[in-house]
């Protein structure tokens, strides 16, 4: 079955959301669980209006969901299956170049 151009759009779009690598970090530091945004600036060492724009990305993408917990927002992974892409998009990368372990 072939999609149409506006199901194609959408799917553009969901690929987007991992475009950039701060988004794939964000990704990458949530697989361990929720984390709230200044847990994240801690750890990633990013700005946080940085990571709060890319966590509304992938929240808009329906990647994440979020949490509010007092004064605090914590987000977690909700569409699993992103890990999966992550997992084979690394494992493409390193058939490719092999000094490298990629690991997702």
């Amino acid at each position: 079955m072939k999609l149409d151009l506006s199901d194609l759009d959408r799917v553009a779009s969901f690929f987007r959301a991992f475009a950039e690598p701060t988004r794939l970090a964000l990704l990458q530091e949530l697989q361990e669980g929720p984390r709230n945004v200044g847990e994240l600036v801690a750890t990633l060492a990013m700005t946080q209006t940085n990571i709060s724009k890319q966590l509304k990305i992938l929240f808009e993408a329906g990647l994440l969901a979020r949490e509010k917990q007092g004064t605090s927002v914590s987000y977690s992974i909700c569409e699993h299956t992103v890990l999966d892409l992550c997992r084979i998009a690394c494992d493409k990368l390193n058939r490719e170049t092999r000094p490298k372990n990629l690991k997702f």
